[in-house]
């Protein structure tokens, strides 16, 4: 059994470094530079992100019509770059505008290598553009590199939860590709298949996907009373937020804390957890700023599809230059991401920003040590619906009287405690409205 053992393991990486050499030849090189900048000081990471910034810009000038426009309109020079302030003399874009001008963005050069890729569209806007292999096998690269930071190889077993329940013909194809990749995943959330699913992480590494789904595999687990011996060395949440409210039951159920992997497929990887809870940028591939609390993000890897000074929707906070993470790395940190922007609670004279959310349960948590999971729906103005995971507890009160302090009389509340909140059909959003702005 140890042979055979031993030999699975050889095979599947194999099987992987095969991969990597068709898709993403550029990946293996790229991560031994990015172990090397691992342990790069400060000031040699901003030197690199200057002189790399100064090369992107020059090039989405030359060959992107759409930034040769903008570029020309602001009087911006890209051979004369030589600091990363200099960015914001550009204007910033949003996903609107990469939809809208689309083919005038795309860069014309002739690339060996592209792939066709897309947003999730869960904002209601479909983005489709061509990333340069670079920009796909970089990314890859970085995400890797913070696999290094727990001992975990891309090429071990893991479990997936990504929250669809797929077709059964669809199936078919994705299990072949999971079987090459060497994961496993849910297809339904039945109990049965729960369990089986928690079987299986005694061979795996690490466990990751959609952090909400992640949380209600946890609590299924806990509740059934399954005790399964693993060896688990990482459990990585992406593509939603992690919640602190989601640690208890992770834990509780898999001996780990979700750490957090923060970025988009537009983005590229912006961020990964290190063990010691800070998330760090990779600033090889990204230059992150921070305007009005919101993120910008340039892409330094994007060349087929210049993404510079993008508006990516979420509301952060970055650590100051004075801080200093314990783990030692240099890399910029961002100490908290909020959530999406661009949603309104309409109140009756007011309107609120839905990140407001996520700030005003923070303060609850912080404040009465009270943890909830929660989803709000507006259908009418002023009115608001919230949904509360955990039973009431006596907690009533406390919420109330904090709800009428942040939002005065401006909303009437309506709450429903021991809720189940998550469909498992993709993301869970916190914040539901039918109402326009």
């Amino acid at each position: 059994m140890l042979r055979y053992s031993k030999y699975h393991a050889m095979l599947k990486k194999v099987l992987f470094k095969f991969g990597v050499l068709l898709r993403n030849p550029s990946l293996e090189n790229y991560l031994l530079f990015l172990k090397e900048s691992d342990h790069w000081t400060e000031e040699k990471l901003v030197d690199y992100q200057i002189n790399k910034c100064k090369e992107f810009l020059e090039f989405a000038y030359k060959y992107s019509p759409f930034y040769k426009e903008i570029f020309d309109k602001n009087g911006f020079k890209p051979a004369e770059f030589c600091d990363l302030k200099q960015l914001n003399r550009l204007p910033a874009i949003s996903k609107e505008e990469l939809i809208k001008y689309n083919q005038e963005i795309q860069s014309n050069y002739q690339f060996k290598k592209l792939f066709v890729a897309s947003t999730s569209g869960t904002s209601g806007q479909l983005l489709r553009f061509l990333k340069n292999e670079e920009w796909d096998s970089h990314t890859r690269a970085a995400i890797f590199r913070g696999y290094t930071w727990y001992n975990v190889k891309p090429w071990d077993r893991n479990g997936y939860l990504w929250g669809y329940n797929i077709d059964p013909k669809a199936a078919r194809k994705i299990k072949l590709l999971d079987w090459l990749q060497n994961r496993f995943r849910l297809y339904t959330y039945k109990s049965k298949e729960i369990e089986n699913f928690a079987r299986k992480l005694k061979g795996a590494k690490y466990l990751h996907g959609y952090s909400s789904v992640i949380y209600e595999v946890a609590k299924l687990v806990n509740k059934s009373g399954l005790k399964i011996p693993h060896n688990l060395k990482m459990i990585k949440g992406t593509s939603e937020k992690v919640y602190d409210s989601y640690q208890e039951e992770v834990k509780k159920a898999f001996g780990l804390k979700m750490l957090i992997e923060y970025g988009a497929s537009e983005s590229g990887l912006i961020g990964f957890e290190c063990p010691q809870g800070s998330i760090h940028i990779a600033m090889e591939n990204v230059i992150i700023e921070e305007e009005d609390g919101e993120i910008l993000v340039t892409n330094l890897l994007s060349r087929s599809f210049p993404i510079i000074r993008y508006k990516l929707g979420d509301s952060i906070k970055l650590a100051d230059s004075e801080f200093k993470c314990s783990c030692g790395r240099s890399h910029a940190v961002i100490l908290d991401i909020h959530g999406r922007l661009g949603e309104k609670i309409i109140g009756k004279t007011r309107e609120f920003p839905s990140v407001l959310l996520n700030i005003f349960f923070k303060g609850i948590t912080k404040n009465h040590g009270i943890l909830l999971n929660y989803q709000l729906r507006q259908n009418f103005k002023g009115l608001v619906d919230i949904d509360i995971e955990q039973e009431e507890h006596g907690n009533g009160p406390i919420l109330e009287k904090e709800l009428k302090n942040y939002f005065k009389d401006d909303i009437e509340f309506t709450i429903r405690y021991g809720q189940h909140l998550h469909k498992m059909d993709g993301k869970l959003k916190n914040f539901i409205t039918t109402l326009k702005d």
